[in-house]
């Protein structure tokens, strides 16, 4: 679905609208491990270039998003919960197409935690369910449970993770007439400044909240004293 969707001009348009938001998010990750969770491959190419590493992994059931003939970064497929790296081998996740169709969101973004680096960060991209795009089930971002920035919150916080900023993408609307798909970078300028609530997409960067998953040191045993009585 996901790649038969990129392969049209529609795709096409979508794919550069988020890249050029997610550009501003994250410039330049030189010599970082970059992880791309769901169908992440047409955004990882902003960093494949320059980065250390990029892995862009789908899950099981969707198959393998390959990278073009001769690009030195890795494709694989895997349980979302069950990921098959070490503990704190990434500098940067993204997750696309991932959060919406996850069976067990809380598992997946444990696994996340997990493979990040302490001082690493999460980018999370998902349909907006105030948008137009989560109730069109021609392109992705309609299909799977859709999220309030609100909910994503609180999912992020469930999973030890601390939001560190918001943003949005998306606001025109998910037609394959021609004029829209032209008019596409101005009705996103005028989306962002009069309507930030009805982006297609919530994009939505994490840290991991180390202290919150350290735990509490042991109250002190207070001593019994025992006095005998007449």
């Amino acid at each position: 679905m996901a790649a038969d969707f990129y392969a049209t001009a529609r795709g096409a348009v979508t794919a550069r609208l988020l890249r050029e938001r997610l550009a501003l998010l994250w410039p330049d990750l030189r010599g970082q491990s970059v992880l791309g969770m769901g169908y992440a491959a047409p955004y990882l190419r902003l960093w494949r270039e320059n980065a250390a590493r990029c892995v862009a992994l789908t899950p099981a059931q969707v198959g393998v998003a390959r990278w073009p003939a001769g690009a030195a970064n890795l494709s694989c497929t895997a349980e979302e919960d069950a990921l098959p790296f070490p503990d704190l081998c990434f500098d940067r996740i993204i997750l696309v197409h991932g959060l919406e169709a996850a069976e067990n969101a809380r598992r997946m973004l444990r696994e996340v935690w997990r493979v990040l680096k302490d001082d690493g960060r999460l980018l999370i991209v998902a349909p907006n369910r105030r948008g137009m795009w989560a109730h069109l089930e021609s392109t992705p971002f309609g299909h799977g449970q859709p999220y309030s920035a609100g909910q994503i919150g609180q999912l992020l916080a469930a999973t030890l993770f601390r939001v560190e900023r918001r943003d949005g993408a998306l606001f025109l609307p998910p037609s394959n007439v021609r004029l829209v798909l032209r008019s596409a970078r101005l009705l996103e300028r005028i989306g962002h400044r009069a309507v930030p609530g009805l982006a297609g997409v919530s994009i939505t960067e994490a840290v991991k909240d180390v202290y919150a998953a350290m735990p509490l040191k042991p109250a002190p045993r207070r001593r019994l004293i025992l006095a005998e009585t007449a």
